[in-house]
């Protein structure tokens, strides 16, 4: 299974949420799956690197706008990297291409990759995808949008997302609980 992973590309390495990316790339490619990631730092790095170092595979989806707004390439630790022009390009990869996807904590960048997922659910429910979302920011930032959005937003809408608190308890759900596509 290919499950791309979102997160904020700010953490370095050895700060405690890049360890827990790197951990969650390992423990996903101990489970036989390819991560997939922006390509790039921070998060998607640690992913990458946590899946290399366990003998996974890896797939970075990198763009050339993104580039020209903060020059470098993928990080050391992608082995196939998808090149895209545009940033819109780049995440139709990351939303449609990958049989699951996990957030991390992010930013803008990561709830616009959630948010694009997500819809793409709700538009074509037969290929909807499991989704897991660590972490209890976006717990609350659900529950306060769909709280605030009452009788606008369909409780089926979010029937594939689960939410949970560390890199283990999602590697555990895609080991033992969620659908494999």
């Amino acid at each position: 299974m290919i499950i791309a992973v979102y997160g904020s590309a700010r953490p370095a390495a050895g700060e405690a949420l890049y360890e827990d990316a790197r951990r969650l790339g390992a423990l996903l490619a101990q489970q036989g799956h390819t991560v997939m990631t922006g390509g790039y730092c921070g998060m998607m790095e640690a992913v990458s690197r946590g899946a290399a170092e366990a003998g996974g595979s890896t797939i970075g989806v990198t763009c050339a706008e993104i580039e020209r707004y903060r020059p470098g390439g993928a990080n050391p630790w992608v082995q196939v990297n998808i090149r895209t022009e545009t940033l819109n390009q780049r995440l139709e990869v990351l939303t449609r291409q990958p049989d699951a996807m996990i957030a991390l904590p992010g930013g803008i960048g990561t709830l616009a990759e959630i948010s694009l997922a997500l819809n793409l659910s709700v538009i074509s429910p037969d290929r909807a995808k499991p989704m897991v979302l660590i972490g209890p920011a976006w717990r609350e930032t659900f529950r306060t949008f769909t709280a605030q959005n009452d009788g606008l937003i369909s409780k089926e809408d979010f029937e594939h997302v689960r939410f949970c608190q560390t890199p283990e308890e999602a590697a555990e759900l895609f080991n033992n609980k969620i659908d494999r596509n």
